[in-house]
């Protein structure tokens, strides 16, 4: 294994191996787990993508590592339990510094039945039991409780108050950010040894092997390999036309803070006419608010970059407004962003299809791994590297700390600034130290916070440790500046100051 310092993401395909045990191809958080899983077992690891780390669907997300509450209603029991050991796993060894505690709250307003009440409250005590299946740690997520409503209040002032109950309130887990999660895994998988790249299109595969082209230059190369995963999510029937997929999009919304003011923790309201489905408000780290989450079948080719229809943000507006004093209204909204999620085809609504993953081998050797969820990544990818059968070797990752992971006590006593100890962990001087030796600026200068708070310090290791190669990668990869498209404005500056000193440097 290298050092941290050494760990790092390259866009293109100058120097890199013709002959590795594994191929991995996609490097969203499904193919870069598999990434850490193949090298931390031992076997040589080449893992590419033909855009950047994160650009698909693992960026597109709720930013939620979550329990499976929504599986319980549905009854999917296995997959509910299979969330709540991941999101135990990550929350307690593997990435504690990016996966903390976070409050929900269910509102109880008049539009909520008293039946209503009592089924969500079911779910949630069951919900309870799953995390003590999981044994996860009740300091770590507290046991439900129903609390009044002036108390459900100091959490969530903007509430309606005429008609409240109270609410149900219970702890799940929430990310710092979706894609600082992939772009981690991506460095973990490269600090033991793993050949990360980016901008590496796969033209041509097989089970032994890949035609790759660098995206940079348009040259190619031929990679033989002992197994290939295919990691691609909804794009991955273009690698196995066997595969047949059926994608749903998924909207949020992205508030300004000021627009549900003194919001403590996340609440959910339930859509109406379904038991199962909720609509949430998440407050950010950065400050932002999310609001979603829509599920809308998506037929045709799968675009680069979905987006959001009026249709949607109006659902969401609408339906998160029925619980607040003042309802939510469009100018509010400061910018939306969908993703697709990879389902395997069946009869019925895509709401009402599986979100277990499926691990498929084509005829010609190449496995596939598709559906899931991001929280339960690492099982994932365990079973991906198995299904290749090259390797008798043990899966690691249930107890391998992702780079920066520390207890929370010891991220505590970091003498670092306060978002790149949330954002990086331990390695939170290797980022400062980096764009230090990369600019020659003092501290004052690369810590100054630009919009919602960026730095030019991270924007600067993003490019030397992480692959960015354009202002794109820095403000909707490596930060999330982008998802407010008036905040990406005011931070391309910065970006491109980053990238300029980063070049300089070599």
């Amino acid at each position: 294994m290298t050092g941290p310092s050494e760990a790092r993401i390259i866009a293109g395909l100058a120097g890199v191996p013709t002959r590795v045990d594994v191929l991995v191809i996609g490097l969203g958080v499904t193919g870069a787990g598999v990434a850490v899983d193949a090298a931390a077992r031992g076997l040589s690891v080449l893992a590419v993508d033909a855009h950047d780390v994160a650009f698909g669907t693992s960026r597109w997300s709720s930013k939620l590592v979550h329990g499976g509450l929504r599986y319980l209603a549905s009854g999917q029991l296995g997959i509910a339990y299979e969330s709540a050991v991941e999101r135990g796993i990550l929350l307690q060894r593997t990435a504690p510094h990016l996966v903390r505690p976070m409050p929900m709250l269910v509102p109880l307003t008049s539009n909520v039945s008293r039946s209503q009440a009592m089924l969500t409250a079911a779910g949630i005590q069951a919900g309870d039991i799953l995390r003590m299946a999981a044994r996860t740690s009740a300091r770590v997520l507290p046991r439900p409780q129903r609390i009044p409503a002036q108390h459900a209040l100091r959490w969530v002032p903007a509430l309606r108050r005429a008609g409240l109950r109270g609410a149900l309130l219970y702890w799940d887990g929430q990310l710092e950010d979706d894609a600082r999660l992939v772009t981690c895994l991506a460095r973990t998988a490269a600090a033991h040894g793993a050949v990360v790249r980016t901008r590496a299109r796969v033209t041509v595969t097989t089970g032994m092997g890949a035609t790759l082209r660098d995206e940079l230059t348009g040259s190619t190369i031929q990679v033989t390999t002992r197994a290939v995963i295919n990691a691609t999510g909804v794009w991955a029937s273009q690698l196995a036309s066997e595969i047949r997929l059926r994608p749903s999009r998924g909207t949020h919304l992205v508030l300004r803070g000021e627009t549900l003011p003194g919001l403590a923790g996340a609440f959910t309201v339930p859509v109406p006419g379904s038991a199962s489905r909720f609509i949430f408000a998440i407050p950010q780290f950065d400050g932002t608010i999310f609001v979603g989450l829509t599920d809308e079948p998506v037929e045709g080719d799968v675009p680069d970059v979905p987006e959001p229809t009026d249709a949607e943000i109006d659902f969401l507006l609408n339906v998160v407004s029925v619980s607040l004093e003042r309802p939510l209204r469009r100018g509010d909204v400061a910018g939306a962003f969908a993703g697709l999620r990879p389902l395997l085809d069946a009869e019925g609504h895509t709401t009402d299809l599986s979100r277990r993953h499926a691990v498929r081998t084509s005829a010609n050797g190449v496995v596939t791994v598709v559906g899931g969820k991001l929280t339960t990544y690492r099982r994932m990818a365990e079973d991906a590297v198995d299904a290749t059968g090259i390797t008798a070797a043990p899966s690691r990752t249930a107890d391998l700390p992702l780079l920066g992971a520390a207890p929370p006590e010891e991220l505590a006593r970091i003498n670092a600034p306060a978002r790149l100890v949330r954002r990086f962990g331990t390695e939170a001087s290797l980022v400062l130290a980096a764009a230090r030796a990369a600019s020659g600026l003092p501290d004052r200068e690369l810590l100054s916070p630009g919009p919602r708070g960026v730095t030019l310090a991270e924007l600067i290791f993003g490019v030397t440790h992480e692959g960015a190669i354009e202002a794109d990668d820095l403000l909707d990869r490596r930060t999330r500046v982008g998802l407010v498209p008036a905040d990406r404005d005011d931070a391309l500056a910065l970006a491109d100051r980053a990238l300029r000193i980063a070049g300089s440097c070599g």
